[in-house]
């Protein structure tokens, strides 16, 4: 009811957007034509909503419309106004940059805010490649840039600057003022902005200080600088203790097998990954990973970090009062989506995130939201969900974009998918890559036996297939996991259960399409 009112009160709001929007422009001409002259090229505040209905109030305007009416130069960048400013400089930030530039938009209108001295970059790899020992080939930037994760371009630096974009690095939002339409940096720049795309995305759970969660060899990891510290310690460690059992818990622990490190993992659930795996599933990958000499604490809960006579993290100590030696702790234990200074100013807070509606706009005009701190309609499902991972931050980013710059009014309709992969170093005696996609929910058929290929398919009261999950598939076979989690056929329980082997089960499922 809550969202259905929203829903309504944004149709109104549109409407008075346009009114006032078409009445400003008639003075907003008449300063960009100075403007032009003066050699300043032109910046406009003009609504999101005017935007989508073009100059002439009625038709779409087009990218080259737009570009021929307000031709921008850098210049514009020598005064507080932008036309379009990116809070966040994650993954998502990188492929609204692209969109921006593939549709003629981001000359000298857009600017980037972004607290990371670097700019965007496929955050995955901080947690597989980048923690690789330095013999064993670990993946560096300029590497991994956005756009190379899905076979895009490199965006390097100079990949901005050539395409007429301001990045400020190292300089994050503190102050906002949603009236006048205004930010201001850590480093006191005041911006002006014509349409606003939150792209902050989330940060690490932290143990609180007085257990010990802040002593030197406490590492945790979102950022290169944060994965840059890890590495020093894991090149001097012995004894590591990981915290927690999801994915950075088991893709750190997997990065420091390459290292040969006596390597502990401790969560408080009866197995790992626990809001994926069955339990049967994650026996499988818990043997995988003793195999490589991993230890695991289960259903432990730590009570404090202890330090050495160094002030350095020298043991793990439990609630049961066991103690494991650690010099080095990695805590994995979630993350908090950045909503701060924006949580303050009006936006609707969701599942803890920022709540938008299926083309990203929040309950603020001219304000959108994308990647892991937004909260969508996940329409496939009817929820509203926030989805931490960055197929859905590349997504979401291009979908936001192009709604904003174009005619497009497609409801964004998200498939969620779930990756990993580890023990990729040179060396490795078994590689990992699996696939999920869809909802894990209803019964569950398990098939193969992990040698290498295992899959896990989901099927609900009705028969339907919801989820489907598959080890070390061909690339035939992983294209066909989306096709099944959208499709959702109604599949023959019995012959699933009766495969004997993972290719019969998906050849049964592909045949239920």
């Amino acid at each position: 009811y809550k969202r259905r009112l929203w829903g309504e009160a944004m149709t109104s709001v549109f409407s008075l957007e346009v009114a006032l929007a078409l009445r400003r422009k008639a003075a907003q001409m008449a300063s960009a034509a100075a403007a032009a002259a003066a050699g300043m090229g032109c910046y406009s505040q003009t609504s999101w909503a005017l935007r989508r209905l073009g100059a002439g109030g009625g038709a779409l305007a087009s990218a080259a419309t737009r570009r021929r009416n307000c031709s921008v130069a850098a210049a514009v960048f020598d005064n507080q106004n932008r036309e379009y400013v990116i809070v966040g400089g994650g993954n998502a930030a990188g492929y609204a940059a692209r969109t921006f530039v593939e549709h003629g938009m981001a000359d000298g209108r857009l600017c980037i805010v972004s607290k990371e001295a670097v700019p965007p970059y496929e955050r995955p790899a901080l947690t597989k490649g980048y923690l690789f020992p330095p013999e064993k080939k670990p993946a560096r930037l300029p590497g991994f840039h956005t756009c190379v994760g899905s076979g895009g371009q490199r965006q390097t630096a100079e990949w901005y600057k050539e395409n007429g974009i301001e990045v400020l690095y190292e300089d994050p939002v503190e102050a906002f003022d949603g009236k006048t339409q205004t930010l201001k940096t850590s480093s006191g720049k005041i911006l002006k902005y014509g349409s606003l795309i939150i792209s902050t995305g989330c940060a690490a759970a932290r143990l609180p200080e007085k257990i010990g969660g802040d002593l030197p060899g406490v590492h945790y990891i979102r950022d290169v600088a944060d994965a840059d510290s890890l590495v020093s310690s894991l090149g001097k460690a012995k004894k590591i203790v990981v915290i927690g059992g999801g994915y950075i818990g088991m893709e750190v622990a997997a990065a420091a097998c390459g290292w040969n490190l006596d390597t502990t993992i401790i969560f408080p659930e009866d197995h790992i990954m626990p809001r994926l795996f069955t339990p049967s599933l994650a026996k499988k990958y818990e043997e995988l990973y003793e195999q490589n000499g991993v230890k695991f604490v289960k259903g432990a809960l730590i009570d404090k970090l202890d330090a050495g006579s160094d002030g350095r993290v020298s043991s793990a100590i439990l609630k049961d009062g066991s103690v494991v030696e650690a010099d080095t702790v990695i805590v994995g234990i979630g993350a908090k989506p950045s909503v701060s200074p924006f949580e303050a100013v009006g936006v609707n807070i969701e599942v803890g995130g920022i709540e938008v509606d299926s083309m990203f706009r929040t309950s603020i005009p001219s304000i959108f939201a994308i990647g892991d701190v937004a909260a969508f309609p996940l329409k496939m499902y009817d929820r509203i969900a926030r989805v931490e991972h960055v197929d859905h931050a590349r997504k979401s980013a291009q979908h936001c974009i192009e709604t904003l710059l174009t005619s497009q009014a497609k409801a964004y309709d998200y498939l969620p998918y779930f990756y990993s992969r580890v023990f990729e170093y040179e060396g490795s005696s078994r590689k990992i890559w699996w696939q999920f996609y869809g909802d894990n929910v209803g019964e569950t058929i398990e098939v193969g036996n992990f040698d290498p290929k295992i899959a896990t398919f989901w099927i609900d009261s009705d028969s339907r297939l919801k989820g489907v999950f598959l080890e070390s598939g061909t690339p035939e076979e992983f294209s066909l996991l989306p096709k099944l989690a959208r499709s959702q056929p109604i599949v023959d329980k019995a012959k699933l259960k009766s495969a004997t082997s993972v290719e019969d089960a998906l050849e049964i499922a592909r045949s239920s399409l």
